[in-house]
């Protein structure tokens, strides 16, 4: 699968932009602020029906106008697919496939795998637990679609349960019941994300340990964890015992929703002992291996996106990663760089087909 042709309009910064790509390699350079990230974002944007930066719809329109369009040819499986995403201020967002909107986004995640490597990552180690979930359920959903269903129920009860929680407080009432009705729901749905989070953590980690080794090219101890409540005892229990807790903080305290992932660096959180190089090339092996392990199930190879590949990695490392591409197991994919030259010097190597556009 690979992205043919790019229509902006409107989008960010750009007034209108027509780009038509290589099926292998393309490299966006120029100088910082010019939109190089952007047209990553759109193309992001065609895969997830959202931002990968910025998921406030508004924000992503050209300041002064009042609508914006991305619009991308793919070739996929020897046919040419046609995507469209648009949005205009005070109008619900609308995605076409071949002309036909779609009637729920969530239906269309999935159909363009794609893995997106950006100095945003950084987050996934420096934020909260909600980023780490984020993550980890946007791989699982890529492949399986009843996971992304489930999930959609479940943060509705989630937002339910919570509701009912603070009407009890304003109203000084309590109905156990209704409670209970949600308190099942949560428990259904809950305990079957979480064995999919289980399995998926099984089959990742071995993965991520194998990509990681290969860009540190270092024998050190990394771990990805999965942490959950649910590993310790069923949800329906762990709601019956949190109830006085949820009552007084007026919000659900115990669930999947509270999953974490816990990194490590020879038994260290890597937030705190980890250095600059390290923690980056930590990030970069979870996204590749997020690309290894939705290409094995969707059999169908992700486009790739290096957003400043060159941010706080040497030319040897990025060399590494972009030779990647040398065999097989990758398709098509795109780089942001402030430095044609260095761009080049890499790409130039590896005896693939590029184009570089200077913007």
């Amino acid at each position: 699968m690979f992205l043919r042709h790019l229509s902006l309009v409107n989008y960010k910064n750009f007034d209108s932009k027509t780009l038509e790509f290589d099926p292998v390699i393309n490299c966006l350079v120029g100088d910082n602020g010019v939109g190089k990230t952007n047209v990553l974002d759109a193309i992001y944007h065609l895969s997830f029906g959202k931002s990968y930066f910025n998921p406030v719809s508004t924000q992503n329109i050209k300041h002064g106008t009042e609508f914006f369009v991305v619009e991308g040819e793919f070739e996929k499986e020897n046919r040419t697919e046609k995507i469209l995403c648009s949005f205009k201020k005070g109008t619900k967002k609308v995605i076409k496939r071949n002309g036909k909107p779609y009637e729920k986004f969530s239906e269309h995640i999935g159909f363009l795998p794609l893995v997106m490597i950006s100095p945003a990552d950084r987050d996934l180690i420096l934020e909260g637990s909600e980023t780490r979930r984020k993550f980890m359920d946007g791989v699982i959903s890529q492949s399986d679609r009843s996971y992304l269903q489930n999930l959609i129920k479940y943060n509705k009860v989630i937002s339910q349960r919570n509701s009912l929680l603070k009407y009890f407080v304003a109203n000084h009432t309590f109905d156990p019941n209704t409670l209970a009705i949600y308190n099942e729901q949560l428990h259904g749905l809950g305990t079957e994300i979480h064995k999919k989070r289980v399995a998926f953590l099984e089959s990742f980690i071995p993965i991520f340990q194998e990509q990681y080794h290969h860009i540190s090219e270092k024998d050190e101890q990394i771990l990805l964890t999965y942490e959950s409540q649910l590993s310790e005892r069923p949800l329906l229990e762990l709601l019956e015992s949190s109830l006085e807790k949820d009552r007084a903080l007026q919000y659900t305290s115990a669930g999947i929703h509270k999953d974490d992932l816990g990194f490590t660096i020879a038994g260290h959180p890597i937030k705190k002992f980890g250095s600059q190089g390290q923690q980056k090339s930590f990030l970069i092996a979870l996204k590749l291996a997020q690309f290894h392990f939705i290409k094995e199930l969707a059999n169908t190879t992700p486009i790739l996106l290096l957003d400043d590949i060159f941010d706080k990695l040497d030319e040897h490392r990025v060399s590494q990663i972009v030779g990647l591409v040398k065999n097989d197991n990758f398709g098509q994919i795109f780089i942001s760089d402030t430095h044609p030259e260095r761009t080049e010097n890499v790409v130039k190597n590896i005896h693939q087909s590029y184009k570089i556009f200077t913007l």
